[in-house]
């Protein structure tokens, strides 16, 4: 069966974060009834504002833009993990995946059960190669929720990246099993079955991907070539 592109998870997988969460300025008053100074005041809605803005300008696809108000949000508040969440989502949007790593690694110091950025940390480590740092974090990401198809998916990319066609089995077995209908886990699942001269489990996933809807040319050849109809 002829390859097609592995998904490492650049692509596909570093799903943006979404719709523009806002937040609302105004709130002056804190628990304990302590009362915000003027500096304070000025403070949160300044970070407000940035936050905003960075999250506008990313959903316009200027990821400098939103680099830059992140950073701004970040030197408010260093302990702010989703600015440096997603700060490195849009530096690996511009293919920094250096940078990428350095911000979900700070996030994932704030919060250790930080699923996603353990993900995307994974996502950009994929990119630069580094497939055992890669399996690495998505094993992590795993940990914290049992139920993270997409990262089981990208750790048997990795593990097919390292020859582990066995692992990677393992890996698109566990996705599929999570979400059924996961076109690309049942084609590279094919392929890694392929690999270890499982012809007849090959075929059946081949065949799942087009029942499932994938019209991809060269593996209904494949299919014709190699498995009885």
């Amino acid at each position: 069966m002829k390859k097609r592109t592995a998904f490492i998870g650049a692509i596909l997988s570093l799903i943006p974060f979404g719709q523009a969460l806002f937040i609302k300025t105004g709130f002056v008053v804190s628990t304990a009834g302590l009362m915000l100074s003027v500096p304070e005041i000025l403070n949160a809605e300044t970070f407000t504002f940035f936050f905003n803005t960075a999250i506008e300008k990313g959903n316009k696809g200027n990821h400098y833009g939103a680099i830059s108000d992140y950073t701004k949000v970040i030197e408010i508040n260093p302990k702010y993990e989703k600015a440096y969440f997603n700060r490195g989502w849009h530096k690996a949007k511009l293919n920094d995946y250096s940078g990428a790593i350095s911000d979900y690694t700070k996030a994932i110091e704030i919060n250790p059960k930080y699923a996603k950025a353990y993900y995307n940390r994974g996502n950009s480590k994929t990119n630069l190669n580094d497939n055992y740092g890669a399996i690495a974090d998505y094993t992590k990401a795993i940990e914290i929720n049992p139920k993270y198809a997409k990262a089981y998916y990208n750790r048997g990319i990795s593990k097919t990246n390292l020859n582990d066609n066995y692992g990677a089995i393992a890996d698109y077995t566990k996705a599929i099993e999570i979400n059924p209908k996961f076109i690309d886990a049942y084609f590279n699942r094919s392929m890694s079955k392929e690999n270890v001269g499982d012809i007849k489990g090959a075929c059946f996933d081949a065949k799942k991907v087009v029942f499932l809807g994938d019209e991809d040319s060269a593996n209904e050849s494949w299919i014709r070539k190699n498995c009885s109809l």
